[in-house]
């Protein structure tokens, strides 16, 4: 099954405009994220999708590839869906944030043999587990919970499992929490299908895009790694970035 890397990369940013092409350590951030996708071996190519002219010819200038797509999207994965709509050749899409320079290849590699292993996996993910008590009450740290096949039972900005009868401050103590991670692992047709829906009463309440996919009775398989994710939103994120390769 061919694979195909597609990082989504908007210039607009209410929080960091701009964003893809910040400078960290002499390479831009999306650079940096091309360059560690490239070295997954089960990626056969890798295209930022992008609505920006700059980022465009600046992902071409370090000989990346890239494609122009329509800027009325409404999500990463919605502009995914248009670059595989066009490129056919490929059965496997994986979305991968652009504004994670550190993404471990390995964990793009375990997406992508979660979707090869051709048991009924049509979405993959990935979580790890949270280490940090501020970070089960976070709601900008999104939580997953899964059954014991790994798949996907919900995912949400409160803490989740609630714990009754524990006070809030031992949570961690007693039992496991997991972050989501933010890269996508597709089938083509399910790609495809899931951008076709309407949006969802869950995602509405809580918006999260996955959880139109569940509520729509699609599966989403997690695999588990201990590489916490460092997704840049803010100056301050991007600050401890640039401290992370000096």
């Amino acid at each position: 099954m061919k694979v195909l890397g597609i990082i989504p990369a908007r210039y607009a940013s209410s929080r960091l405009p701009g964003k893809p092409l910040s400078d960290i350590g002499g390479q831009s951030m999306i650079q940096r994220v091309y360059q560690r996708v490239v070295q997954t071996p089960l990626v056969d190519r890798v295209v930022v999708a992008t609505d920006d002219e700059r980022i465009l010819q600046h992902v071409q200038s370090f000989g990346g590839l890239a494609r122009m797509t329509s800027d009325t999207h409404q999500s990463g994965t919605d502009r995914c869906a248009e670059v595989a709509r066009e490129l056919k050749d490929y059965e496997i899409i994986i979305n991968i944030q652009g504004d994670e320079p550190f993404i471990n290849p390995a964990d793009v590699g375990q997406v992508i043999r979660l979707l090869q292993q051709d048991d009924g996996t049509q979405i993959a993910t990935l979580g790890t587990p949270i280490n940090l008590q501020e970070d089960i009450f976070n709601p900008n740290v999104v939580k997953l919970v899964k059954a014991v096949n790994d798949r996907a039972l919900y995912f949400s900005r409160s803490a989740i499992p609630y714990l009754r009868n524990i006070p809030a401050e031992n949570w961690l103590k007693h039992a496991t929490f997991i972050k989501h991670l933010g890269i996508y692992g597709f089938l083509r047709t399910s790609l495809l299908a899931v951008t076709e829906l309407p949006p969802g009463n869950l995602e509405k309440l809580e918006s999260l895009e996955q959880l139109r996919w569940l509520e729509a009775g699609f599966s989403i398989r997690v695999g588990m790694t201990d590489q916490d994710s460092q997704g840049i939103d803010t100056e301050e994120d991007l600050d401890r970035a640039r401290k992370m390769v000096d």
